[in-house]
């Protein structure tokens, strides 16, 4: 190339440009005329080149304040002779810069905490306590910040400049032409080694820890819901914040009573004899948490019907009162009769139109306190 170009020429950036303008201008030139993206360009190496020595010139306060006032002639006087090397040179002097455009991180990293990984802790509670809500205690195995070195991994928290990347975390180098950042691995990205490495941890930052954490359950839970308690994970890299605890509920299995997935509502199967089922009558049924509930049955009540009892399901969990009871009936009918009960049912038999026999529409339910035969067939089961 020949004559030199005034340094904003080459930027294309004004004389009372900011640094950032100036670091912005650069970027943009770096990767048009970088030689990875021109292989074998002798003008491309020529800008990127160029591009370099002005940005080394203009980002530099007291380079550039020599050159306001001299121009060239002022910056050889200050030492300054440009590049007129190889462009390793350039991949030298800017590794930083070039790692933030092409490889991402830049400039003196030193050790960076990092948070801890979150655990899952499943925990299975009753139907009863989900009813009403429990704090439970539990265990929890996990990670926790050494003590003796804070985390470091480093014997009393000493710890040294990585001498194979200056502090940076990352090593870029140079080969024909091409810009390559990799990872640290004498400090693993850390950009600090220990002087001397923790008794204590074995130079992790880290132990094995368990701890025993109060949960609160609030009403209403189902199976699947998840509790996060934060900063209860595992311990984080380099004294970092720890990571959070997530518990996964399942709700068990209830002898009587279940439950859609996430609903409110209760649900339970109740068998009534067939005198009650003909002709009305009560009965009882569990309640969680200790009791019974009473439950009417119509009479005419036929196998598959539902009572519904509002309110005495399980709390809403995002509030709204609570779900329901729903009763679904099933009729049993007596495997073995006595004399009076059998001649009550063949009574029955003779008495009943043929077509109460056969499967139809329902026609009307019979009042609770009939009186005739139905009187009779109740008083009969009754006494069973």
């Amino acid at each position: 190339m020949g004559q030199k170009r005034d340094y904003y020429d080459v930027m294309g950036v004004a004389r009372d440009a900011d640094a950032r303008t100036i670091k912005a201008a650069y970027r943009k030139l770096a990767m048009q005329f970088h030689p990875d993206k021109n292989p074998g360009d002798a003008s491309a190496e020529e800008r990127f080149k160029e591009a370099a020595e002005a940005y080394e010139v203009l980002q530099d306060e007291d380079k550039r304040r020599l050159y306001d006032r001299g121009g060239f002639d002022a910056l050889r006087g200050g030492g300054f002779n440009g590049f007129n090397g190889d462009i390793g040179d350039i991949f030298s002097q800017f590794g930083d810069i070039f790692a933030e455009f092409f490889g991402g991180g830049g400039g003196p990293r030193g050790p960076r905490p990092t948070v801890g990984a979150d655990l899952r802790y499943d925990l299975e509670i009753s139907l009863e306590e989900a009813l009403s809500g429990v704090t439970r205690a539990i265990d929890v195995p996990r990670t926790a910040s050494c003590k003796s070195c804070r985390g470091t991994g480093a014997k009393e928290g000493e710890l040294l400049t990585c001498p194979q990347c200056q502090g940076r975390g990352q090593v870029v180098s140079g080969r024909g032409g091409f810009m390559i950042a990799t990872t640290c691995r004498g400090c693993m990205g850390r950009g600090q080694v220990a002087k001397a490495r923790c008794e204590t941890c074995g130079g992790q930052g880290r132990t094995e820890d368990k701890k025993r954490l109060e949960i609160r359950i609030p009403p209403g839970v189902h199976t699947g819901v998840r509790l996060r308690v934060q900063g209860e994970g595992d311990a984080g890299d380099l004294g970092g914040p720890p990571g959070d605890l997530y518990v996964f509920l399942t709700v068990g299995a209830h002898e009587f009573y279940h439950r859609d997935a996430e609903g409110a509502d209760l649900h339970c199967e109740l068998a009534v004899g067939f005198a009650t089922a003909c002709l009305g009558g009560s009965a009882k049924i569990p309640k969680l948490g200790g009791g019974e509930i009473s439950v009417d049955v119509d009479a005419g009540t036929q196998p598959g019907d539902t009572r519904r009892l509002a309110g005495q399901g399980m709390p809403r969990i995002r509030g709204g009162g609570s779900g329901d009871i729903v009763v679904h009936f099933t009729v049993r009918v007596p495997d073995k009769l006595n004399d009076e009960q059998r001649r009550a049912v063949e009574a029955l038999g003779r008495v009943l139109p043929a077509e109460a026999e056969v499967s139809g529409p329902r026609r009307g339910k019979k009042k609770k306190g009939a009186s005739g035969i139905f009187g009779k067939l109740r008083d009969a089961f009754e006494s069973e």
